[in-house]
């Protein structure tokens, strides 16, 4: 099949989990990247807030959820009653640690809302604070107030890395990038080669603060491996370099206090174990340990009888490191244990091993237990980092499970490698979508698998594209100002969302199936939680499709999110349709609640607050038919929908009476979709009319809607036809440049066509772009909400080009503000 090839910016992980099958790795197995999406508050902290009603008094509040730089408060008084609870934003809400009013002189005043529960202020006060744990100081005060910790690791920090080849010496590594957590550390002294450079989660057990080693008594020096590169009195200048800068470059202490503790071994010089060598996890090998250190640390050396060997594996470890067993283990778990490159035979036997070696087996009790309870199973998808080339991040499948170990079949590879084995806990192993969050390559499958007997009711159209119509022109409802160009990672780390079993689950939703659910899904990710949550929602319905097609986009809504292809198979078809996913934590709350009223449940059925006796909405009392009455008897009339239906396609409102002849199902590789394209495909056709047993669209008719539309949206913006001056220079009247780089405009960018946004791209050194902005309709509104990870995403430029494109994009911002925003 010609199209059954994939381009790297083409993959698509929820088709592909489709096509093959496969579920997804649960989020929740990934500990380290749960970790890494803390913000350093805690549910239960308290702190002291400004009060809504009156700003120059404060109250007692306590955090009852986290989602990166937001908080969940209720006011100390509330109780269990959440009806008050109130996000706010750690940058810029008026936030302190428990002390600040009466270090400050600033009044506590009990608000109104609960002034008659608390009869006595002081004693109230005395009773919750008794024990009680404050915000810490430093997050709400100072640089690192409301960052993500992650953000504070930034290219050109400096830590301690423990040579975990040689021995216990430790040298300073330079961070030159940082992916979610995963780091690209390159040793000090070395500038520009990468040779040695290594990739490292920042939780990892061997990397530290700079300082590290000179508290623990190790001493801090280039590892033998780079040694010759630099003269004695060099790695002694650089040191020196590295002190008097270290205020500069140094991260918070505190980052690492989610590292795991390392535990006191019990290991003695010569004992025999089975072990996998990290840098070549492939085989379980016998290994003995060489030396040990201290009561922490230990080197084992992977065995290896040739007289003629040049080299030895050797490595450092700690009792908690991965890929070391005692004697037998492969034995009891029924798999292969490679015997020493020079053992005589290939039936390795320990006994007689041990006999020959004059050695001891280590002990089962100086081995940490190992747990079968993490959530992996075999067949699922995970994304993991190629050991041979840790550049490289591969779609992975699990193969076998024994105890907390995996065995992964990478794919994608450049160059094939054998299954790997790796711990649960490893920080090599990331949820599926995590380089899609991070902004990394993931390294996609060399095929694509196309299922022929698959049918899709739905054919999506080929081309998305990026214009007004897909961003919405509800400018008052965006913050465009120059900080649109950074993203803080935690303001898109969605909090839990829960499934509150008991409240009703309405006319849609299969109440069976609802009980069936997890308690929760996340934290993680906005657009990937909410997606997970729809899904599992669409697949507890009665009929999928139906409560697909509620869920579905409509162009002609207010539209304030993401654009997401979600699923549903029902009588053995499939149906797709776009929804809307907020992307932003302080919208979920509101999101999951309309969500609900949209399917005509209880608005607590789920969201990021746990339902633990009673529901407020008070739910159990009520029927499927009063509940329907409840919420606007809305048997016959959609909300937000146009009254033909609610396919959001003209070629879905002709004549539906008239039946097609059926064309044969087939699919349509979509080029990669925007973070803000919107899929414009109707998930079934109108109620009433025998949704689940439409016809499919004819291709051409649907390319030929799609080509009306297009042509009436420009006719309706378009000041002017770009055609006719499409090679002219642009004229000084419609743009005026000032020598100081401020911009000076003629006329409101929000009234820009396609050709006028062209235009001005053509008058700055970022001409050649202008294609890009032509290809995919980009008006004055689309163009005043691009960002800089937008203009990444969407349109595949590097970062040097994506910013200096966003410098102009800043300028007509600024301009739009100073002349037209009144």
């Amino acid at each position: 099949d010609a199209g059954s090839s994939v381009e790297e910016m083409e993959f698509n992980w929820d088709e592909y989990l489709e096509d093959t099958g496969a579920t997804a790795a649960p989020h929740g197995s990934f500990k380290h990247v749960d970790t890494s999406l803390q913000n350093g508050f805690a549910p239960g902290m308290k702190l002291e807030v400004a009060v809504k009603s009156d700003q120059n008094t404060y109250w007692v509040a306590t955090i009852i959820t986290t989602c990166g730089q937001l908080l969940l408060l209720r006011y100390d008084g509330y109780g269990e009653d959440r009806k008050a609870d109130f996000w706010c934003d750690i940058l810029t809400a008026d936030l302190h640690p428990i002390g600040w009013c009466q270090q400050n002189k600033k009044i506590l005043k009990v608000p109104e809302g609960i002034k008659d529960k608390i009869p006595d202020q002081e004693e109230f006060l005395q009773r919750v604070l008794k024990g009680a744990c404050s915000a810490p100081a430093n997050l709400l005060e100072g640089l690192h107030r409301g960052k993500n910790p992650l953000d504070l690791i930034a290219p050109g920090s400096r830590l301690e890395l423990q040579n975990t080849r040689d021995s216990l010496e430790a040298w300073i590594v330079t961070v030159v990038e940082n992916v979610g957590g995963r780091l690209k550390l390159r040793y000090e002294g070395l500038e520009d080669l990468d040779k040695f450079d290594q990739w490292l989660f920042y939780l990892d057990p061997f990397l530290h603060q700079v300082g590290w080693a000179a508290q623990h008594g190790y001493s801090l020096q280039p590892p033998s491996a780079i040694t010759s590169l630099r003269s004695e009195a060099d790695w002694q200048e650089i040191l020196k370099k590295v002190k008097e800068e270290e205020e500069e470059s140094s991260v918070p202490t505190d980052l690492f206090k989610d590292k795991p503790v390392i535990g006191v071994h019990s290991f003695s010089e010569g004992m025999k174990l089975e072990a996998v060598d990290p840098m070549a996890p492939f085989v379980i090998s016998p290994a003995t340990v060489l030396k040990v250190y201290n009561d922490k640390y230990f080197m084992i050396e992977i065995d290896d009888l040739r007289a003629e060997r040049a080299s030895s594996q050797r490595y450092v470890c700690h009792l908690n490191s991965a890929g070391i067993f005692p004697v037998q283990w492969s034995l009891k778990n029924g798999l292969h244990l490679s015997p020493p490159p020079g053992y005589p035979g290939q039936d390795f036997d320990w006994a007689d091993y041990l006999k020959q070696c004059g050695a001891e087996a280590a002990p089962q009790s100086c081995f940490p237990l190992l747990s079968s309870d993490h959530g992996f199973k075999e067949n699922m998808k995970l994304e993991a980092v190629n050991p041979v080339d840790p550049e490289e991040v591969c779609i992975a499948t699990v193969t076998k499970l024994k105890d907390s170990y995996l065995w992964l079949q990478l794919e994608g590879s450049k160059k094939p490698v054998p299954e790997c084995i790796v711990s649960v806990e490893s920080m090599n192993i990331f949820p599926v979508g995590w380089c899609e969050t991070n902004g990394y390559q993931l390294r996609p499958p060399r095929k694509a698998i196309v299922n022929k007997q698959k049918k899709i009711a739905v054919v999506q159209p080929e081309k998305q594209i990026l214009s007004s119509r897909t961003v919405h022109d509800g400018l008052k409802n965006q913050e465009l100002n120059s900080s649109d160009s950074v993203v803080i990672n935690g303001k898109y780390c969605c909090p839990k969302i829960y499934f509150n079993h008991r409240c009703f689950s309405g006319p849609y939703l299969n109440k069976g199936r609802i009980a069936e659910l997890p308690q929760s899904v996340g934290p993680g990710n906005c657009v990937l939680v909410l997606k997970e949550v729809l899904t599992l929602l669409i697949n507890a319905a009665y009929k999928p499709s139906r409560v697909l097609r509620e869920l579905q986009l409509d162009e002609e809504a207010a539209w304030h999110g993401h654009g997401e292809t979600l699923k549903a198979k029902y009588k053995g078809k499939s149906y797709r349709a776009t929804v809307e996913v907020v992307r932003t934590a302080d919208r979920v709350a509101d999101f999951c609640r309309k969500t609900c009223i949209k399917l005509e449940c209880c608005p607590n059925l789920f969201g990021p607050q746990m339902v633990l006796d009673k529901c407020s909405e008070n739910c159990s009392v009520l029927t499927k038919t009063k509940y329907t009455h409840y919420y606007g008897k809305r048997k016959n009339k959609r909300i937000g929908r146009p009254p033909g239906g609610h396919s959001n396609l003209e070629v879905a409102m002709k004549k539906p009476n008239k039946r097609r002849k059926r064309r044969k199902h087939f699919f349509v590789h979509k080029k990669k979709r925007s973070s803000t394209s919107v899929d414009n495909t109707p998930a079934g056709s109108p109620q009433g009319s025998g949704a689940e047993e439409e016809d499919d669209q004819d291709e051409s008719e649907l390319s030929h809607s799609l080509a009306q539309d297009r042509d009436k949206r420009k006719r309706k913006l378009r000041t002017f036809s770009f055609s006719d001056d499409e090679n002219k220079p642009p004229s000084p009247k419609d743009i005026k440049m000032e020598v100081a780089e401020k911009l000076q405009l003629d006329s409101n960018p929000l009234e820009w066509s396609v050709a006028d946004v062209v235009r001005f791209l053509k008058s700055t050194d970022c001409a050649p772009l202008a294609r890009i902005f032509l290809d995919q309709e980009i008006d004055g509104q689309a163009l005043l909400l691009l960002t800089l990870p937008t203009v990444q995403e969407c349109m595949d430029l590097k970062l040097g080009p994506a910013i200096k494109l966003c410098h102009h994009i800043e300028r007509v911002k600024l301009a739009f503000y100073q002349q037209f925003a009144n």
